[in-house]
């Protein structure tokens, strides 16, 4: 199979080169003709005509033979130096990668070219049009989509159970969730979460106090008279309701502060208490090598999937909204805010700069590998399908220019006689 394959705009190029074949080999014949006719005439002003035509022939001819030799033996006689393309197409391609290594990949010129096109300044205006953001979003939603739709549910089991779990198993997790624990304490994160349950708690009671006298008069004593038992649950149950809402206003509750100090207590211990450190390993071997873990994975992985997608879907919600509103913002910050925009672009010149200062030569090489492993003939046959119509230009002026000399030429002896 040809590692050349033809592309559409070859019939064109092949057109373009055969017309400008045409006219150079039609300035030779017309210069063949015009000599053939004048060469009688070697003085007066047909001289000169008849020396210009001839000059013109030489010219035409060693221009042709320059060009041709560059791609194939001229008449298909092998002349040394000739069909230099596809005798030395590899050092040619050795060559061509040396140049674009010294004088295309290099950190200096990356850096150049990246800061002379204002890449965040541009990349901000481009997203302050609303129909860049929403192309930016269909083929971020696209990617997605494509990446969802080849990750089966045996690959996530495969992945969980095979990299996962045993990853889990083997890191220690009790300094990692103490850590995590005491960040949170100390900057308060949780308290929207306690916040949260206290009100939900509250309500379910508020909406539940059935559920709530049959659980709690389970534990009444036998001997107890019914009405009793009803005074003391509905008296427990309205202080259940008003020490919940207690603890939901007040930010400074004992119970709060209680909460506060086992936590903190708990991230120490994880960190510190051979023993806790001991039963949180304990608790998490037991946890993942339940039969259970991978399926239940599995299944929040659909969920997850079945959520995404279905936003995904739907060009109002929230995952399209807030992704048009983060871009507007990204754009908007890249246009006026000139500090954070200089600081994105060095970042990005710096990430040029190491990508080409160790892979540049490796990409380069990319020209040399591909060029070996073209066909001699062929590889000469493509490039003068590309350059071959320019270089017919040299062609015709060859000729124009041997006729002007050879008129000179003319001029100068008939002077000197």
């Amino acid at each position: 199979m040809s590692l050349l394959a033809p592309s559409p705009a070859d019939a064109q190029r092949r057109v373009g080169l055969r017309r400008m074949r045409a006219v150079a080999l039609g300035l030779l014949v017309l210069a063949a003709i015009v000599y053939a006719v004048t060469l009688r005439h070697e003085t007066g002003w047909l001289g000169y005509v008849n020396a210009g035509a001839e000059a013109a022939m030489i010219g035409a001819l060693a221009d042709w033979f320059a060009v041709t030799a560059l791609f194939r033996h001229p008449m298909g006689i092998p002349v040394p130096h000739t069909a230099i393309i596809p005798k030395r197409k590899n050092e040619i391609g050795r060559n061509l990668q040396d140049f674009v290594t010294e004088n295309f990949l290099t950190d200096e010129i990356a850096r150049e070219r990246l800061a002379a096109a204002h890449v965040g300044e541009r990349l901000g205006l481009w997203l302050g049009q609303t129909t860049h953001r929403q192309r930016v979003m269909t083929e971020v939603v696209r990617a997605t989509r494509a990446g969802l739709g080849r990750m089966s549910d045996d690959d996530v089991r495969e992945v969980i159970e095979k990299f996962v779990l045993p990853r889990l198993a083997t890191e220690p997790i009790s300094p990692i969730a103490g850590s995590l624990l005491q960040g949170v304490v100390a900057e308060r994160t949780h308290h929207g979460l306690v916040d949260l349950g206290l009100e939900q708690l509250h309500d379910w009671l508020k909406d539940n106090p059935g559920t709530f006298q049959a659980v709690i008069g389970e534990r009444a004593p036998w001997w107890s008279p019914p009405w009793v038992d009803d005074k003391v649950i509905g008296w427990s149950y309205q202080q259940v309701l008003t020490w919940l809402d207690d603890i939901r206003v007040t930010p400074g509750h004992p119970a709060r502060v209680a909460l506060d100090d086992l936590l903190a207590r708990l991230a120490h211990d994880l960190q510190s208490d051979p023993a806790v450190m001991e039963r949180a390993e304990s608790l998490k071997e037991r946890l993942l090598s339940h039969p259970q873990v991978p399926e239940t994975a599995v299944g929040l992985w659909n969920s997850f999937k079945v959520a995404l997608e279905t936003a995904m879907d739907d060009p109002e919600s929230y995952l399209h909204v807030r992704g048009d509103e983060l871009l507007e913002h990204l754009g908007r910050h890249l246009v006026e805010d000139e500090p954070w925009r200089l600081r994105l672009e060095g970042h990005l010149g710096e990430a040029v700069s190491f990508f080409v200062n160790t892979y540049g030569s490796e990409i380069a090489e990319v020209i040399s590998v591909t060029v070996e492993q073209w066909d001699g003939r062929e590889a000469a046959e493509r490039i003068e399908l590309h350059v071959g119509r320019d270089l017919q230009f040299i062609r015709i002026n060859g000729t124009i220019v041997g006729a002007l000399a050879g008129i000179i030429i003319h001029a100068v002896s008939s002077v000197a006689q």
